[in-house]
This record gives structure tokens, C-alpha cells and sequence, in this order.
């Protein structure tokens, strides 16, 4: 058997050469989207679910291991360039992974759709704020200092991180609503700070799928790979343009993930 028959014969079995090449794509465009303003989970996990034989929770856990690496990678980007505060992103983060495994683990009893026409109604409403008042998140003017800060910081992302083990596609972009409309960071800022934080919610919930034997570890590495490319692409640009940029995409992001929470409450 040749190498390249080899590997695809590590694939799920419903899987072909185009498919894979898709995936790959849709891993490289998620991780891209991630690196700007989150919400790359819009792309890939469905990307993921499209795949014949591939199990729910498969898709989940092998969207995380992509994810993750994803999200590492542009967590460095990120920090080389803009230097984030850590003492807002790293209590924000430990929390969040805590929540986002005990998200995950009770994802099985809690019916997402109970939550999706709250979630729809609080993306509407920070779309809205965020089109009429242009001056939120053009720079950081910090709402809260001292403990404040890191409270409120623990609390979204306690909330958030619980978001993502639980449901999770848009948990970037909820974190990017956060720091600048609870925290006030400008949209550049807080798309630095939401990477950190998204790395330890995606590694939460991986660190629960791993030992179920639900990642798909070959297909899972691949995406890594395209994922990690999107991811330094994104968030070079993001650097480079400035908050106005990332502004503008996270709008596109918000109104995409309402279409999608509609479709799944009424589709």
C-alpha cells in the first residue's frame, strides 16, 4: 500500500480525497475567521458534520484538537504584536476552562436549543449597539480597574467558557462582545485577549473528548495544520489593519452566527 493510499486509509472511511481537501479549506478559512474576531467554529464544525460516517461527538472533539491548535497559534501572533494584558486573559482563561469542561460534561442532559433564542436575542441586541454607537471598541478606555476588572473578567468567562463546553459555535465572538462592551478594549485588543482565552475553553473541552476515545486523531492533525496556517494569516492581518478592521468582520461574524442560531431553532 503506497503512503498516500495509507494515510487516507487513516481517514474516516467515508471520506475521499476531495472531501479531505474541503475539510482542510474549511479548516484553514475557520482558523482564519478564529485569529480575527472568532466564530471559525461556523465553518469547520459543520464542515466536520457533512462527513458520512463521522459521529456527532466525533466531529466535536476532532473540531476542538483543530481548534486548539488554532487557537495557540494566533494566541502567540497576538501577543508578539500587541501584548495583551495577561493578568485580565490568564485568571479569565483558567476559569473559563473549568467551565468549559463542566459544560461539556453536561452537554448530554442539557438540550441546547433552550438557550439559542436567548443567544440569538443578545447577539441582535450587541449587533445593534455596536452599529449605532461606532466609537465602542474604536479604543480601549477601560470601564473597571483593580479587582473589578478581574471579577467581571472571571464572571464572562466562566459564562462563555460554560457556552462553549456546552454548545459552542461563536464563543470568540462572545468573548470579543465581552471585553469590549463589559471591559471596554478596543475590538483589536480584545480579538488578542479572546485568543488566550478561547485556547483554554478549546482545551477544556478536548481534555473531556480525549479519554471518550472521540477524536479522530489523524483527520483531527491535518486540520491542525490548516487550521494553525489560517490562524497566523488572520490574525497578521487583524494586527495590521487595526480595530476598524476587526469592527467591521465581527459584524459580518455576528449576523452569520444569527442566520445560523435561526435556521437551527425554525430550519
Amino acid at each position: 500500500m503506497s503512503q498516500m493510499a495509507l494515510s487516507l486509509a487513516l481517514m474516516p472511511e467515508g471520506l475521499d480525497w476531495g472531501g479531505l481537501v474541503l475539510l482542510l479549506l474549511a479548516a484553514f478559512a475557520a482558523g482564519w475567521v478564529d485569529a480575527v474576531v472568532g466564530g471559525g467554529g461556523l465553518i469547520q464544525l459543520p464542515a466536520l458534520l457533512l462527513v458520512p460516517g463521522i459521529a456527532p461527538v466525533q466531529a466535536l472533539a476532532t473540531n476542538k484538537l483543530a481548534s486548539v491548535f488554532g487557537t495557540a497559534a494566533s494566541s502567540v501572533s497576538y501577543y508578539r504584536s500587541v501584548r495583551p494584558s495577561l493578568k485580565t486573559a490568564l485568571p479569565m482563561a483558567a476559569i473559563a476552562l473549568a467551565a468549559a469542561v463542566g459544560g461539556a460534561s453536561l452537554a448530554a442532559f442539557l438540550p441546547a436549543e433552550v438557550f439559542t433564542p436567548i443567544i440569538m436575542i443578545a447577539l441582535v441586541v450587541v449587533a445593534l449597539i455596536t452599529i449605532f454607537k461606532p466609537a465602542l471598541g474604536a479604543v480601549t478606555k477601560l470601564k473597571h480597574s483593580g479587582a473589578k476588572h478581574v471579577v467581571l473578567a472571571g464572571l464572562a468567562g466562566a459564562a462563555i467558557g460554560f457556552y462553549d463546553g456546552l454548545i459552542g459555535p461563536g464563543t470568540g465572538t462572545f468573548l470579543v462582545i465581552a471585553l469590549v462592551a463589559l471591559l471596554g478594549y478596543d475590538f483589536l485588543m480584545a480579538s488578542a485577549q479572546a485568543k488566550i482565552v478561547n485556547f483554554a475553553t478549546n482545551l477544556g473541552a478536548l481534555l473531556l473528548f480525549i479519554p471518550l476515545g472521540a477524536v479522530l486523531w489523524p483527520l483531527g492533525m491535518l486540520m491542525a495544520v490548516a487550521n494553525v496556517a489560517g490562524s497566523v494569516l488572520g490574525s497578521k492581518m487583524a494586527i495590521a489593519r487595526g480595530a476598524r478592521f476587526v469592527r467591521i468582520l465581527f459584524l459580518i461574524i455576528v449576523a452569520a452566527l444569527v442566520v445560523k442560531l435561526g435556521f437551527d431553532l425554525w430550519g
